[in-house]
C-alpha cells in the first residue's frame, strides 16, 4: 500500500530504508487524489519525523513546500524548520555538465534548500498532465537558436 502522507513516507524510511522510493510512491497516491484539497492538504500538513540523514530530511521538506505551492494548498510550517535545508548543495542527477542548469531551473522549494533538480522534480507516471507542467527553456525557440549558433561557432 502507497504512503497516504509524508508522515508515512518518513516512518516507512526508517522501517525499510530508500526513502526515495517511499517519495514516489507517495507522489502517486498524492496525484491520485488530484482535485481532493482537503485530502492532498492532509497529506502533507502533519510534521514527518526526522531520519538523520541531511538529504532526505531536506527532499522531504522541499517535497511539502512544492506540493504546497503547485497545488495552491496552506504551507505546513514544519517546511520551514532549518533542519529542512542543507549546507552543502545536491545536484538531481549529479552530472557536472547540467549543474549550471539545474541551478537555474529549480523550483523555489527546493533552489532555497539548495537542491537542484530539473524544472518539475516530482513528476510521475500518474502527474496530472491536465494541470500543465513546467517546460525546459531548453525548448523555446531562443534558447534553440542560441545553442545553434554556438554549435556552428568554431572551438
Amino acid at each position: 500500500m502507497r504512503p497516504r502522507s509524508l508522515v508515512a513516507v518518513a516512518e516507512r524510511s526508517v522501517e525499510e530504508g530508500d526513502w526515495n522510493d517511499h517519495i514516489r510512491e507517495f507522489l502517486d497516491a498524492f496525484y491520485g487524489a488530484d482535485g481532493d484539497i482537503e485530502r492532498q492538504s492532509a497529506m502533507i500538513a502533519d510534521e514527518p519525523i526526522y531520519l538523520g540523514h541531511q538529504q532526505a530530511d531536506a527532499f522531504i521538506g522541499g517535497v511539502g513546500e512544492h506540493l504546497a505551492r503547485r497545488w495552491g494548498l496552506d504551507m505546513p510550517g514544519w517546511v520551514r524548520d532549518d533542519r529542512r535545508y542543507l549546507d552543502m548543495p545536491m545536484f538531481v542527477p549529479n552530472d557536472p555538465s547540467l549543474k549550471p542548469y539545474l541551478i537555474v531551473v529549480s523550483p523555489p522549494a527546493f533552489r532555497t534548500r539548495l537542491i537542484f533538480t530539473g524544472p518539475d522534480p516530482l513528476q510521475r507516471a500518474r502527474f496530472p498532465y491536465h494541470r500543465g507542467v513546467v517546460a525546459f527553456p531548453a525548448e523555446s525557440a531562443g534558447y534553440r537558436q542560441l545553442r545553434s549558433r554556438q554549435l556552428k561557432e568554431p572551438g
